[in-house]
């Protein structure tokens, strides 16, 4: 292989030395270069060159606590990107507005009509985004990341076609994307929340695990080595569809019932209740369509961990159902962590992935971690913000290629 050009060298010391600003906040010049190994004219040259392209900028001085003058400190101009990342649930959109290094600027969240039909659903998402930008000062969102049910398709990006994903989810991107003029990612918000999970939550110390989504619907994530893996079409972590004893019948192509799903969701979790003689748990009043109230599972979940002796029980068949899963996704791929997460895992706590880990030790020779998430439902906006951010750096920092 041909030695790199000084222009692509240049290219990648630079994006090295910006990812570093971003990790670790405002450096000086002889930190970054303890930290990039690179020479000190070197590091001179690209501090300057960056200044002046206006991604980084003078933020002060170091505080050494030694006699003389102090080092200056180098940062990241937050303010060259406005970011927008989206939680589209069926009938609800959540929105956080943020600036290049993830600093919340504000948020939004509402109710979606669809009774008005497709481009309606649309247009009342993107009035959202607008003023939740406008409110947060963002004059122009340069990066927008959206997390929501269903499959992304792994070579164009965009949602596939599926009788369970609203119309108006598949043309929400492209509008925006239109009347915006904005980059936008979407991904599967299963695969967002595992992302966050990543870099903020429990499997920060893991390169490989599984994040089992655990709402009313149910799918994992795959992470092996560091690299979100989708699968060829981008159905990887279809876990619901998982053939499972102890359902009523077997899955099929197009629908989940019989699979794992109707082992472990929100009415199952009632059904299971009810049986355990905790159906007092289960809340009388609810509103079915609005995604942002907790669901009856979790609500039961959370009460059956002060129910004594029934909640106790309640609880260590439910973990024995979810056992089942987590060991299939172990025995095919010993990702070594897996983390339940969805309104049901969260809810279930420490106290419902100690069960499920004691019983996965039973059932599977390959020893796993479990472990509840602690990002709750704020996962999966965690995540597309991520995505958001990786747009608009891929856009904006020099490329090493």
């Amino acid at each position: 292989m041909p030695p790199a050009s000084p222009s692509t060298a240049r290219a990648h010391n630079d994006r090295l030395a910006l990812r570093l600003l971003q990790q670790q906040g405002p450096l000086t010049a002889g930190q970054l270069k303890a930290l990039t190994g690179l020479s000190r004219p070197t590091v001179a040259d690209l501090v300057e060159r960056l200044q002046s392209s206006g991604l980084i900028h003078d933020v002060g001085e170091s505080e050494t606590g030694r006699r003389g003058p102090n080092a200056r400190l180098y940062g990241i101009v937050a303010d060259i990107a406005h970011l927008a990342a989206l939680d589209v649930r069926t009938e609800t959109v959540s929105v956080v507005i943020a600036d290049l290094l993830g600093t919340h600027l504000g948020d939004a969240a509402a109710p979606i009509d669809i009774s008005d039909g497709v481009q309606a659903a649309v247009d009342q998402t993107i009035a959202l985004v607008e003023r939740a930008a406008h409110d947060a000062g963002a004059t122009r969102l340069h990066s927008i990341g959206i997390g929501a049910p269903g499959l992304i398709d792994p070579t164009t990006g965009e949602l596939r076609q599926a009788c369970s994903v609203p119309a108006w989810h598949r043309r929400l991107a492209g509008a925006l994307q239109d009347r915006l003029h904005t980059t936008v990612r979407s991904e599967n918000e299963t695969n967002l929340a595992a992302l966050a999970e990543r870099r903020l939550g429990v499997a920060r110390d893991y390169e490989t695990f599984v994040l089992m989504w655990l709402a009313n619907g149910i799918g994992a994530a795959v992470v092996l080595d560091g690299k979100l893996r989708r699968g060829a079409s981008g159905g990887a972590g279809e876990l619901g569809f998982l053939p499972v004893p102890g359902t009523a019948g077997l899955p099929s192509r197009d629908d989940c019932d019989g699979g794992f799903h109707s082992l472990v969701n929100n009415p199952a979790v009632c059904e299971l209740a009810e049986r355990h003689g905790l159906g007092h748990l289960i809340p009388t009043i609810h509103t079915p369509h609005d995604e942002a109230v907790e669901p009856l599972g979790a609500t039961v979940i959370h009460a059956a961990r002060d129910a004594g002796p029934a909640g106790s029980a309640f609880l260590d068949e439910y973990a024995g159902r979810l056992a089942l899963g987590v060991s299939a996704v172990t025995a095919v791929l010993d990702p070594g962590c897996v983390v339940l997460a969805g309104e049901l895992g969260h809810a279930g706590g420490d106290d419902l992935a100690e069960r499920v880990q004691a019983k996965v030790a039973a059932l599977c020779p390959v020893d796993t971690v479990v472990r509840a998430t602690t990002l709750g439902g704020s996962a999966v906006l965690h995540g597309a913000l991520f995505a958001a951010q990786q747009a608009a750096q891929d856009a904006l920092f020099p490329s090493g290629d």
